[in-house]
Order: structure tokens, then sequence, then C-alpha cells
């Protein structure tokens, strides 16, 4: 059965450098592809993960959209078949990690007959992978608007600042109105310099949520950023890295 991780976080927290570290860590623990959907539409998850620049979701659904407002998209059947195929062709396929970009959201226009057809679709191909690791915006829209599918763990990435955790307590009260069914949630705190204030520890205590990583800031993740390499390229030495494996460990324990 496939096991679905979402990763949300306001914009700087470094997200998807723990959404990357994460799949290099699963990908380590398991001989089984896995799907990677970058649900922000920001789409730099291919950058960490040293793949090139994929199509997106976006573009095929500004594709149809003008076909499918003048009915002739042909019968559902046909419809579901071909979105299925232009989605299975923009998946950029990688080393054991296949990667598919969801885009910007919709423009003007009716989208709702292509984005059930699209939600179909993108359940489906999810369905083939053991793990499915979604990297998503801080509104987490594309969780409830694209996937019927359950979240097993909804990973809350914050920077250690207090404004930070109210974006987080944000998040995790919109978890709770989505359309799906998230099973857990938990708080991944990045980007540490030592032992956080009192202050802090106070606002992450009151939080409510388990605090399931305590990712320590690392210059060797600046030093690839600035250099243009992909993240999963980070050294096994590097305390942001054994953070994230012993994140990995824990989460897929309880999964």
């Amino acid at each position: 059965m496939t096991k679905t991780i979402a990763l949300a976080g306001k914009g700087g927290t470094g997200k998807t450098t723990v959404a990357a570290l994460m799949i290099r860590s699963i990908l380590a623990r398991t001989r089984q592809p896995l799907l990677a959907i970058d649900a922000d539409p920001a789409t730099n998850l291919h950058l960490a993960l040293g793949l090139p620049t994929p199509s997106t979701v976006g573009e095929i659904r500004e594709d149809m959209l003008s076909p499918a407002q003048a009915g002739h998209l042909g019968i559902a059947i046909s419809r579901h078949d071909h979105l299925t195929r232009e989605v299975r062709l923009a998946l950029e396929e990688g080393d054991r990690v296949d990667l598919l970009a969801m885009g910007r959201p919709e423009g003007q226009g009716c989208y709702c007959a292509v984005n059930h057809l699209l939600r179909q679709v993108i359940d489906d191909i999810g369905r083939s992978y053991e793990y499915v690791v979604i990297d998503n915006e801080a509104g987490m829209e594309h969780i409830s608007r694209r996937t019927t599918r359950d979240v097993d763990a909804l990973l809350i990435v914050t920077d250690p600042t207090v404004r930070g955790l109210r974006a987080a307590q944000t998040i995790a009260e919109m978890a709770r109105e989505l359309e799906v069914n998230v099973r857990n949630t938990f708080l991944v705190v990045n980007r540490l310099n030592g032992e956080p204030p009192a202050a802090l520890q106070a606002a992450i205590h009151d939080l409510g949520l388990e605090v399931a990583a305590r990712v320590p800031a690392d210059e060797r993740i600046n030093q690839l950023d600035s250099l243009g390499k992909p993240l999963v390229s980070l050294p096994p030495e590097s305390p942001a890295g054994q953070a994230v494996e012993a994140l990995t460990a824990h989460v897929l324990a309880l999964l």
C-alpha cells in the first residue's frame, strides 16, 4: 500500500531541502521507486534532486482548457486516457525517483472537469509507488484539490522563530480542514543554531505538535545552493543530513 508523506511550511523555512534529503533517505531504505510531487508553484524540488526542469501539470491543464470548454475532448474514458498519457509524459524520471511538478495555480476560466480528471489520474499513478512525497505550498491547496488520497504523515517545517511557529500553527489548523485524512502531523524545526531560546521553546510547546526533528543549520547546504549543486549530494557526515536521516527513520516506523 502506498504511503504518502507531505511537507508544508511558509517560504524560506528550508522545506524543499528537508523534502529532498528525506527522499534520499527513503530511497536508501527501499528498492522500490518513489514518486516526488512538487506542489509548490515555485517548482524547485528538481534542483534539489539534481533533475532537469520538468513539464508541469499546470501546463497540461492549460492546454486542455480550450478543448474542454468547447466540448472537444470526447467521451470520459478518452479524456482520462489522454490525461494519463500526458501526465506520464510529464514525469521526470531519475534514479528510482520520478518527479511530477504541479506548476502554477489556475488562471481564469472553469477548470472543474479537467481538475476532476487530473485528481483521478494523479491518484492512479501514485498507487504504483511504495512512497509518495509531496513538497507543498504553505496553504496545502494541492493536497486538498489535487488528490483524494490520505496523507500518512504531514511534516510542518518551520524556521527557529516565533513568527515561523505562528505560521506553522496556521498550517496545522488548515490541515484539520482538508478534504483528505491526515493521519499524523509532526513539527520539524529547521536551521537551528544551538539550543533555542526559552521563548521559542515555549512557543514550540504551546503548538502542541510532536517535534519529529530539530535540524541544525548547515553551511554545506548553503555552499551547494550557491554552486547550483543538488542537495542530495550533501555528504553523510552533514549534521543536517544526519538529522533528516533520524527524522525519516522515526516517521517510517510509524507508517
